[in-house]
């Protein structure tokens, strides 16, 4: 069998009852996670510019078609950069993009929640899996190369694929998907926001073509030279009949509303300045010491310059911008990305005076870098880091930590990710609500999927996906 012959056969193979209580019960506080991500974008600038461009290639009140619907509810969770990840020695994902075009199926047929559940563990299962075996990030191809994959292999299941369907939507779908990580290099557009949302419209698209015959390359991985392994210079060859879901218990979660190899440092400084009473007017340098990935991605690497920040995207992707938000606000949501506060002069002289370091000094070559770093060595199981904290009569403050709230060594609780919800969206829609959607996800096997959609859409100019009635 070929490797996407073996995803296919993965993807339809199992069932609620196959899959291990504890990891069912993390994914519905990633299934709730993603929905107050879902909500709150609803009423935000961005996701409404993007759905208004899409509105357009519709005569009025037309539905929204099943991979439009998946572009925007992959943008409604994607957007607001508050979603989980996976983290990998040599990459990232976030296993929650596969969440919005699971939720567009639903506009094509009715989805019990066990069923749903089950596919979002497909397809959480197949991208953790790719991102650990498959970094594609390294030959500079962005992680929502492998989101293709997973988000074709789940829907694929939703839809009733035959495996010989679903392995030619997965050859179409590597053929054709192959975005690169420019999206989230310095200076940083809305587009790395979207980017994902895009790959999902394409893979429904991928999906329904293949249900009705069209065929696709099976050897995706298997040709030498000009095959996917030759362009993402990777080498595939996963034995997926046994993989037992376990990887799914590594997925984080994040406190604050910032890219994800920041959330120890941010906690740390939170800690540090609170437990010393220091105020950011009397600091005169920031020194954050972390692992080669934060420092490439965040901290002014490989990635390019993060000290120019003017915007949402650049700041929730900027070390110094977040801490430099953290120290002056005590916190990092939305708020704290938003124009107004972002140009403020306290936080942009702040930030000038954080400098962010590895362990080692030199950063190449990598994996010689990796060994001799001892903040690099510990990623993935750990996120070390370090701060050290001037201030002007010449005092410092130090600290370190190896992990966050939210972290897999210490996670989130559903009543924890619930306070979350409410934070995000009490501004936007009622207590009743909130508590109208926690409830369905909680006891989603009770309910159907098109249920939690039609609780999920409050604000979209779309207002349902194709039959759908309308949300409210």
């Amino acid at each position: 069998m070929t490797q996407t012959e073996k995803i296919a056969e993965f993807a339809l193979r199992y069932h609620y009852t196959d899959i291990p209580t504890e990891i069912m019960s993390r994914l519905k506080i990633h299934l709730l996670d993603a929905a107050a991500s879902f909500i709150w974008s609803q009423f935000q600038e961005t996701p409404r510019k993007m759905e208004a461009g899409i509105r357009q290639l519709y005569s009025a009140a037309q539905p929204l078609t099943a991979d439009h619907a998946a572009q925007c509810y992959t943008a409604y969770i994607r957007y607001p950069d508050f979603m989980d990840n996976f983290l990998a020695k040599e990459s990232t994902c976030h296993p929650s993009d596969n969440i919005g075009i699971l939720l567009a199926a639903c506009g094509l047929r009715q989805i019990s929640g066990d069923t749903f559940l089950s596919a979002m563990a497909t397809a959480y299962a197949i991208e953790c899996v790719l991102t650990q075996h498959f970094p594609v990030m390294i030959a500079g191809f962005d992680h929502t190369a492998l989101l293709a994959l997973s988000a074709t292999a789940a829907t694929g299941r939703l839809m009733g694929l035959s495996p010989k369907a679903l392995t030619c939507a997965l050859g179409m779908a590597g053929c054709n998907l192959n975005p690169v990580v420019t999206s989230r290099a310095s200076y940083t557009s809305e587009w790395k926001g979207l980017a994902s949302s895009l790959v999902n419209a394409a893979c429904m698209n991928v999906v329904m073509l293949a249900k009705n015959g069209i065929t696709g390359p099976p050897e995706l991985f298997e040709i030498p030279e000009k095959g996917y392994e030759a362009i993402h210079r990777q080498k595939l060859e996963h034995e997926w009949s046994l993989e037992d879901f376990q990887l799914l218990s590594r997925c984080v979660l994040k406190t604050y509303n910032a890219e994800v190899h920041t959330q120890s440092v941010l906690e740390l400084l939170q800690e540090v300045a609170e437990a010393h009473q220091l105020r950011a007017a009397d600091m005169t340098e920031v020194n954050i010491t972390t692992f080669l990935t934060a420092y490439h991605i965040v901290g002014g690497g490989e990635y390019g310059d993060r000290t120019k920040v003017f915007s949402k995207e650049q700041a929730d992707h900027s070390l110094p911008y977040l801490a430099a938000a953290v120290l002056l606000d005590k916190q990092v949501y939305p708020p704290q990305l938003t124009a107004d506060r972002i140009l403020q002069e306290d936080v942009q002289s702040l930030l000038q005076k954080v400098k962010i370091h590895t362990g080692f000094p030199l950063h190449k070559p990598v994996k010689v870098a990796g060994l001799l770093d001892p903040y690099t060595a510990a990623y993935p199981d750990k996120v070390r880091c370090k701060v050290d904290i001037t201030t002007i009569d010449g005092q410092q403050f130090t600290g370190e930590k190896e992990d966050y709230k939210g972290f897999f060594t210490r996670p989130l609780s559903f009543d924890e990710v619930k306070e979350k919800m409410i934070r995000l969206n009490k501004p936007y829609i009622t207590e009743e609500e909130i508590n109208n959607v926690c409830d369905i996800i909680e006891t989603l096997e009770n309910h159907t999927a098109n249920e939690l959609l039609a609780a999920l859409l409050k604000n979209s100019i779309s207002h349902h996906s194709p039959g759908l009635k309308p949300g409210l």
